[in-house]
């Protein structure tokens, strides 16, 4: 919920660190989605700053990772920003596919359900629509193929440089 205040216009650093509750904060500015909290943003060109926000959060609910930074959802969403530039058809389909969710979602849309079982009941109602499949599937290669989140996730990368898997361990059977 978002007070206005009188007494100047716009938001201090400081009234916007205080207003920041638990979990991530994304602050729709112009065309852009901003992480304060984390220090980064993204740029759009073709969908709405609101729509980038709600296609992090719905990365977020279809790939749950409680310790990969919201960064890294958003570098996974844009290349649907980048390819809605290049075509109308699928800038309808990302604009209205969000719309419907948020319809679905109720008053506050799917940004505003306060609980990740409540926001996955909702993607279950669409995963048959082509705009979630599209979305779901950009996600597997977009998320998981970023080098830096290799770390978190405890893979090294790939093995040929460092002299293959068989070398490094792969054959080592001393858990049986």
């Amino acid at each position: 919920m978002v007070t206005i205040y009188d007494a100047k216009p716009g938001l201090s650093r400081r009234e916007l660190l205080k207003r920041g509750g638990i979990g991530a904060l994304l602050v729709i500015s112009g065309s852009a989605v901003i992480s304060p909290e984390h220090a980064w943003g993204l740029e759009t060109s073709a969908l709405k700053p609101e729509t980038m926000a709600t296609l992090i959060q719905m990365a977020r609910d279809i790939y749950p990772h409680d310790q990969v930074p919201d960064k890294y959802y958003a570098i996974a969403v844009k290349g649907h920003d980048e390819q809605a530039g290049k075509d109308a058809a699928y800038k309808a389909m990302i604009e209205d596919g969000i719309a419907d969710l948020d319809k679905k979602s109720g008053d506050g849309g799917y940004r505003g359900l306060g609980w990740e079982d409540q926001r996955v009941g909702v993607l279950k109602q669409i995963e048959a629509t082509p705009f979630f499949q599209a979305i779901r599937g950009g996600l597997v290669v977009s998320l998981y193929n970023q080098k830096e989140v290799w770390p978190i996730f405890g893979y090294e990368g790939e093995s040929y440089s460092k002299g293959g898997y068989i070398a490094r361990g792969f054959n080592d059977i001393e858990w049986l």
